[in-house]
């Protein structure tokens, strides 16, 4: 199974696989425990497939990575995520040089970790590009939000709190003119 069946679901731990889809969502089998959850529109999702990493030139493909991480691992478990931020930095610093380290955070770095050594530990090491009807395949399994989640929003890693709004406290200009009077 490749990238494109495995999925990040927000505010649940570890990677999940697609399995089915339901009339409210799917189905999808964490990888951790092997537990089944129903996930519904109002889950932020997120396909492997789909993810990508900052670097000082590019993007680079979370896929891309893993591939970087098993080569230097020959494909077996690397450093647990639970080590300090130093060694996780230096670390990944080792498999990606040019990467931006004011965008992408120890937090990230733990997660890439955290599920490169959950996507071995369950055999799923093919990092390879998949088939574009393969990927297709899953997002016709997503419904219309969902798939429009994956697909509108950029994935990849960001500065926290980059989405802030920079209007002053106190509302609309509307409303501060009315206070004015």
């Amino acid at each position: 199974m490749s990238l494109e069946k495995v999925l990040s679901i927000s505010g649940k731990p570890g990677l999940y696989k697609l399995t089915t889809q339901t009339r409210s969502g799917f189905l999808a089998e964490s990888l951790l425990d092997g537990k089944r959850i129903n996930v519904s529109a109002r889950h932020n999702v997120s396909l492997l497939s789909e993810i990508a990493i900052y670097t000082l030139t590019e993007e680079v493909p979370l896929r891309a990575v893993f591939e970087k991480i098993a080569k230097k691992e020959d494909g077996k478990a690397t450093i647990s995520h639970k080590v300090s931020k130093i060694e996780l930095e230096e670390y990944f610093f080792g498999i990606l040089p040019d990467y931006d380290e004011e965008r992408v955070y120890a937090s990230d770095i733990k997660k890439v970790v955290q599920w490169y050594n959950l996507l071995v530990k369950n055999d799923l090491t093919d990092f390879s590009e998949a088939e574009e009807a393969v990927e297709e395949e899953v997002k016709d399994k997503l419904t219309t939000p969902q798939r429009d989640a994956i697909t509108g929003v950029s994935k990849t890693t960001s500065p926290k709190g980059g989405g802030k709004s920079s209007s002053k406290k106190g509302g609309t200009a509307k409303s501060t003119a009315a206070r004015k009077k």
